[in-house]
């Protein structure tokens, strides 16, 4: 197997990767009984070097559903029935999965309090609007 290339600077070294075959469900036909055609991928987070210990972090809680008991990244795919192509779109899927944990999150927003000009102009138009309201009612006359 290659290494998983995920970015320019980031390449997953091939002895952190291990795949296996096993019998798919769903569509095949006869085939499905015979051929191992699902892929399961797995990812040996702990053992590595090439990701920093952030970006680790940020891979294991996007993949907290798919770790297994050894804590490797398990992605399955039996999308066709071609075991070829089921390898590499289980290799695209984590590869996607790295790039997402790549991209560090946005700094927590800065709470600002509204300038003084924003606020006279919210009560200036909260007053306008009283105007109205204050206009549409009518004296209330008792012909009885």
């Amino acid at each position: 197997m290659d290494p998983l290339r995920v970015s320019d600077d980031v390449v997953i070294p091939a002895a952190h990767l291990a795949w296996a075959a096993a019998r798919s469900g769903g569509p095949g036909g006869q085939n499905v009984n015979k051929v191992a055609s699902k892929v399961e991928l797995r990812y040996d987070l702990d053992a590595d070097p090439t990701l920093s210990p952030a970006v680790k972090a940020r891979l294991r809680a996007l993949a907290a559903g798919r770790l297994d008991a050894e804590g490797r990244v398990l992605i399955t795919s039996q999308k066709t029935r071609d075991q070829p192509r089921n390898l590499v779109d289980a290799l695209e899927r984590l590869r996607a999965l790295i790039v997402k944990a790549l991209t560090p999150p946005p700094p927590p927003r800065k709470a600002t309090k509204p300038s003084r000009g924003a606020r006279e102009r919210r009560l200036t138009a909260k007053h306008q609007r009283s105007d109205v309201k204050k206009g549409r009612r009518g004296g209330h006359s008792s012909d009885d």
